[in-house]
């Protein structure tokens, strides 16, 4: 017997709907809502490696879904998403966040500050894949966030997933690429991402899946 063709259930996302799912999202936190504002006004040209509004509210519900207090962000840009993240996080939570700009990340620190989780977040200005490697090898992190540079996915992976306690989640942003992906001659970026979307569907340490938010977001769970 032939398997059918899967049948694409996805509305057309017009600014409409798109609204209305945003209307139906926990709302934002002030200072995120402003966070996103003050990105697009000063970095115009790169707000679009902000995470997408919707997100927020899928990774702070993560984080009080799993109980993290362990948290790694690999990207961190200007806070939005380690902000969602810190707001959801108990009191004696910690978040570690990656990133090399000090430029970005100094708003990201305003942002934190005036939230009042500042304490919550350990902001490591340094390539990530060094900040990781000097963590401790235990199994204890709760959830790791990925959104940065796509040619460092897999070795990012690698050097988390051993670090993860079993039922710990790594997140993976842009795991569509604009829908590059498809592409078996893509270079760059995307030919990244494509190894990266291999590398964690072959793994046997977690169960991934991959969801249509945003740019793609995959959500691994480690066995």
């Amino acid at each position: 017997m032939t398997t059918p063709a899967p049948r694409d259930k996805r509305p057309p996302q017009t600014p409409e709907l798109y609204q209305y799912v945003l209307d139906h999202n926990p709302p934002l936190h002030p200072v995120l809502s402003e966070l996103v504002e003050t990105t697009h006004a000063r970095f115009p040209e790169r707000a679009g490696l902000q995470s997408a509004r919707e997100q927020g509210p899928l990774l702070a519900f993560l984080i009080r879904l799993t109980g993290a207090r362990r948290v790694v962000e690999v990207g961190t840009f200007t806070g939005f998403s380690a902000l969602a993240m810190a707001l959801a996080l108990p009191p004696d939570g910690k978040l570690i966040a990656c990133d090399v700009s000090e430029e970005w990340t100094a708003l990201a620190r305003e942002a934190w500050e005036k939230a009042g989780v500042a304490d919550r977040v350990d902001l490591r200005i340094a390539p990530a894949v060094e900040t990781l490697r000097a963590l401790p090898a235990a199994p204890e992190l709760d959830l790791v966030y990925l959104d940065a540079d796509k040619g460092g996915y897999v070795d990012y992976w690698e050097e988390v997933v051993p670090r993860l306690r079993p039922g710990g989640l790594v997140v993976a942003d842009n795991v569509l690429l604009h829908g590059e992906v498809t592409d078996p001659d893509a270079t760059g970026a995307a030919a990244a991402i494509r190894a990266f979307n291999e590398h964690v569907a072959a793994d046997r340490r977690t169960e991934a899946v991959m969801l249509t938010v945003a740019d793609g977001l995959t959500i691994a769970r480690r066995l």
